[in-house]
């Protein structure tokens, strides 16, 4: 049994289905019910022969109209117009011998722009006009009388007038269809490209991400060293050579050895701050036991019980873990506007931090006195709480930093970076 997949999976036949199947097995009805009328009303209006040519003609039919549900082709090939031809001829035979066999001919308006090539889609529906007009003049084909006549031509006219009219409303009908099936196609080749580019632009935010990540571990690596060279072996140069002065001074000046044991202690106590400051600026401690709003919120909770300012803290959107470099970066961001603050002579700030989809926002207000921006000096690569430092920070992870602020108008400092998970809680 034919089954059409999409009726498979709609669960109901579509009216194209309906139609597939009218095409299919509709034939066979027709062919049945004219010959049923037909054998009804022989004796009435057919002569013997006209009885024997219907015997033969019927099983024809019938046989073409098996050959024609194995072979079913597309429409516009051989097999389709030869079909149609050989179908209409018998139904003008049938009709000829029994008008009533114009119920079979009238699958001839339904189907021939269905199987005829667009060029001789009007003369099959002319073919068939003829055929039913002969039908219903009176007597049959052919016409017997002047009236007979007549009528054939005013119904034949009145036939082929609606078929054309017909036949012109399914071809614009048809037109449109393509016209829709190509705009359907298109935008549906247009979405697959903007899937496309939005897939390659999702990798190549990834791309992003790890390169900047990769360049801001290699700055801070570049940063540590320096700081290592300019303080801390710096020191341990200045160590030793004090220890070596207190070893050459130790017999002959203890005085002197003294005074270059003292500034050996100082040096290492310089030093080792030096060494506890770079620790402190490679991860933060706050982070170590706290998601990032814990430790913002600790953090902001700190500085106004440090400083006597109303500070409020408030989180939107929904938390998600954070890798450890967007949140050390916001962390840093908002302690380094904590210190800076303490110049602000501000009497409330509000502290956000807003999760929005792909990407995670720290915004940061006061009131105080603000500042002008044009008159903050250029960031030189060096220190950490400057906002030439934050905007470092959050250029490391391919983020922004904006500032809004004037003298007299407080100052609203907005950090936007994307908002990138923790792999290993995903992969837990």
């Amino acid at each position: 049994m034919w089954v059409d997949e999409r009726e498979a999976v709609s669960g109901s036949p579509t009216a194209e289905q309906w139609w597939e199947r009218f095409f299919r097995y509709g034939p066979y009805g027709l062919l049945a019910l004219a010959t049923a009328v037909s054998a009804v009303t022989g004796d009435l209006i057919m002569s013997r022969q006209d009885m024997y040519a219907v015997s033969v003609l019927v099983p024809l039919a019938l046989v073409l109209q098996l050959w024609w549900g194995r072979t079913w082709t597309t429409a516009g090939s051989r097999a389709a117009r030869s079909y149609f031809v050989v179908r209409t001829l018998l139904a003008f035979w049938l009709t000829w011998c029994n008008p009533f066999f114009a119920i079979f001919t009238t699958l001839g308006y339904f189907d021939a722009a269905r199987l005829l090539p667009r060029r001789g889609v009007r003369a099959g529906l002319l073919a068939t006009a003829a055929i039913m007009a002969g039908s219903q003049s009176g007597s049959g084909l052919p016409p017997v009388s002047l009236m007979n006549w007549i009528a054939f031509v005013i119904l034949f006219a009145l036939h082929g007038t609606l078929t054309m009219v017909f036949a012109q409303i399914g071809s614009r009908e048809a037109e449109q269809s393509r016209t829709r099936d190509e705009t359907i196609a298109a935008l549906e080749l247009a979405n697959a490209r903007l899937e496309q580019a939005m897939a390659e632009n999702a990798g190549l935010h990834a791309q992003l991400l790890v390169q900047a990540r990769e360049a801001g571990v290699a700055d801070e690596r570049s940063r540590i060293a320096a700081e290592i060279h300019d303080t801390i072996a710096q020191g341990l140069t200045g160590i030793i050579a004090q220890l070596q002065a207190v070893t050459s001074a130790a017999v002959t000046d203890p005085e002197l050895a003294g005074e270059h044991l003292l500034r050996a202690t100082a040096l290492a106590r310089h030093s080792l701050g030096e060494a506890r400051r770079s620790v402190h600026n490679l991860v933060p401690a706050a982070l170590e036991h706290d998601d990032l709003p814990g430790a913002l919120r600790k953090t902001v909770t700190t500085w106004s019980e440090r400083t006597g300012v109303r500070a409020e803290f408030t989180v939107t959107g929904t938390a998600e873990p954070l890798h450890d470099e967007v949140g050390a970066t916001l962390l840093r961001i908002a302690e380094g506007l904590a210190n800076a603050g303490r110049h602000a002579a501000a009497s409330r700030t509000g502290v956000t931090l807003s999760y929005m989809g792909d990407e995670i926002t720290l915004d940061v207000r006061d009131d105080g006195r603000g500042f002008d921006p044009g008159a903050v000096r250029p960031y030189r690569g060096a220190g950490g709480f400057g906002l030439g430092g934050m905007r470092a920070r959050a250029e490391r992870i391919a983020g922004t930093v904006e500032v809004e602020t004037g003298p007299g108008l407080g100052t609203a400092v907005c950090a936007r970076v994307p908002l990138v998970r923790d792999d290993r809680d995903a992969v837990g």
